[in-house]
């Protein structure tokens, strides 16, 4: 049974990470609330997991010409540097103490979507998602 669960976890976890959004912000999660998976496991499951979902989620964007590589070539590498980092000390830190950052990152990411949201929705009467595919993220 717990192997079906582990699967429906990845299956979510693949289909959020595949749209963009980053499938451990769920992932994580399900690991660690539903099927009782440690904090650093279930971190390195997401980065293990995270990798060729990235790899096939930038092919299927690139073919769809969704991608600024010129914008997002520094990303990519002040984000590999910064995930070294992270790694360290994820690993020399306390699994409760990894739980707590994780929520606090969690909830702080949905207030800013929150507000973010409640900002443009009085301030602007057009689409923000057509605004936001219309930037320079996303256009060459």
């Amino acid at each position: 049974m717990d192997s079906i669960f582990l699967i429906l976890a990845g299956i979510v976890g693949g289909v959020i990470a595949g749209m963009g959004m980053g499938g451990g912000t769920l992932l994580i999660p399900i690991l660690t609330i539903f099927l009782s998976v440690s904090q650093h496991l279930s971190q390195a499951i997401n980065l293990i997991g995270f990798v060729p979902m990235a790899i096939i989620a930038l092919i299927i964007h690139s073919k769809n010409k969704l991608v600024n590589f010129k914008l997002g070539l520094p990303i990519l590498i002040t984000g590999v540097l910064s995930a070294v980092a992270g790694a360290l000390i994820a690993n020399n830190t306390d699994s409760q103490v990894l739980k707590i950052a994780f929520g606090i990152f969690l909830i702080s990411v949905g207030l800013y979507g929150l507000i973010f949201a409640i900002f443009f929705k009085k301030k602007k009467k057009d689409n923000i998602f057509k605004r936001i595919m219309h930037s320079k993220l996303f256009t060459k």
